[in-house]
């Protein structure tokens, strides 16, 4: 929505990745071999890819997704900001209660054809069996998306990324709302904080 409204764009750690990997940039071919490897991609190349994405749209508004996930992370990417000369609108923390978070997520599910995303609880697969994007009937669920799975990336979320809302809340760039509401009332509630 902030993408389709506002003209922002959404930088996820995860596509920003996959797609280095296959761009046969050299950024694209260090990332490659670490993958390749079965090695963790640094801090620092993350934040390379970050920056290779600042500089083809100097101008441009973003939402930082699934990045930053550690407090180095953090200063990393204000570093990088500061050398642009760019900060951050905002930090915004979607409160969601561990157990609704985990039943949110176990329900999803993705169309195999357009990825088109299905939740059983708010928007279930067509009782057509049938894709509304593009038709197709196969839908699959991430294999990582179980109960005992997110219970251990709960805990990884407390150990290293839970302290960031401490140090964004001290530079007066957090800001909080609560995520368990509809969609259009999480929607207006991030409106009402990018102004």
């Amino acid at each position: 929505m902030l993408e389709d409204e506002r003209g922002m764009t959404q930088l996820s750690t995860g596509d920003m990745l996959r797609e280095a990997r296959t761009s046969g940039t050299e950024m694209g071919n260090k990332v490659a071999a670490i993958m390749d490897a079965g090695e963790l991609v640094t801090d620092q190349i993350v934040i390379g890819l970050i920056e290779e994405k600042l500089e083809a749209d100097p101008e441009g508004s973003f939402i930082f997704d699934g990045f930053p996930r550690t407090l180095g992370q953090a200063d990393a990417l204000g570093a990088l900001l500061d050398k642009k000369g760019q900060s951050l609108d905002a930090v915004i923390e979607m409160q969601v209660d561990d157990e609704a978070l985990v039943s949110r997520i176990t329900a999803r599910s993705t169309c195999g054809n357009c990825g088109e995303g299905y939740n059983d609880l708010s928007k279930p697969i067509p009782a057509d069996g049938k894709c509304v994007k593009c038709g197709g009937t196969e839908f699959k669920r991430r294999a990582d998306d179980t109960a005992d799975a997110l219970r251990t990336r709960l805990m990884e979320y407390y150990k290293k990324t839970s302290p960031l809302l401490g140090y964004y809340y001290a530079k007066g760039d957090l800001k909080t709302i609560d995520g368990l509401g509809e969609i259009d009332e999480v929607q207006a509630a991030i409106g009402k904080i990018l102004g």
